[in-house]
């Protein structure tokens, strides 16, 4: 019991430990005094925040320090970002419910060693601009995803780019469609 305690005070004293706290009790926070006193509390620990973020319930991020969203991004219910190598979002983004980002990865060369003993590797991930993520896709380290593009629902992107305005699903993600095709479509 003592021991927890400690641990207790410990956590209460620095702020990694205030924020994972603070994080436990705002995240189930209903409607709109919800997503506003989450945006309010985010601000303060985020690397940057944008205008007009909306930050859903159960809403989850490791190492908010290196995660960056822009504008109008609209981060969905029971996401996780592990942004230890570095999350960049950028402007009109929408993060669907469910999602997962990473950008960090357990090392795992030797076999002669417990992978949890061979330490992480980090690898930056960046969003373009009006970018849709769709229901519980998962954006694995170094994904680079070009603007306008579109991440379909449960898709799992590998750690490369993905050109603008291509429409990508699947395990693992490839491209399926373009966003500029169908809009060539709707003009003639």
């Amino acid at each position: 019991m003592l021991n927890i305690l400690r641990y207790l005070i410990w956590d209460i004293s620095h702020k990694p430990g205030r924020y994972a706290i603070l994080q436990s009790m705002l995240k189930d926070i209903p409607g709109l005094a919800g997503i506003e006193v989450r945006r309010k509390f985010y601000r303060k620990y985020f690397g940057r925040m944008g205008k007009g973020v909306v930050i859903h319930q159960d809403f989850r991020v490791r190492n908010i320090h290196l995660l960056s969203v822009g504008d109008r991004v609209n981060l969905g219910e029971s996401c996780f970002i592990q942004a230890a190598g570095g999350v960049e979002i950028g402007d009109n983004v929408i993060v669907g419910p469910g999602v997962k980002i990473w950008s960090q990865n357990h090392e795992f060369k030797n076999p002669c060693q417990p992978v949890q003993d061979q330490g992480y590797t980090f690898s930056k991930v960046v969003i373009g601009n009006d970018v849709w993520i769709a229901a519980n896709a998962f954006i694995m380290p170094g994904a680079q995803i070009g603007d306008g593009a579109i991440v379909s629902a449960g898709a799992v992107v590998g750690g490369k780019p993905i050109a603008p305005y291509k429409i990508i699903a699947g395990n693992p993600a490839r491209v399926i469609g373009s966003r500029i095709i169908e809009a060539q479509k709707v003009v003639v």
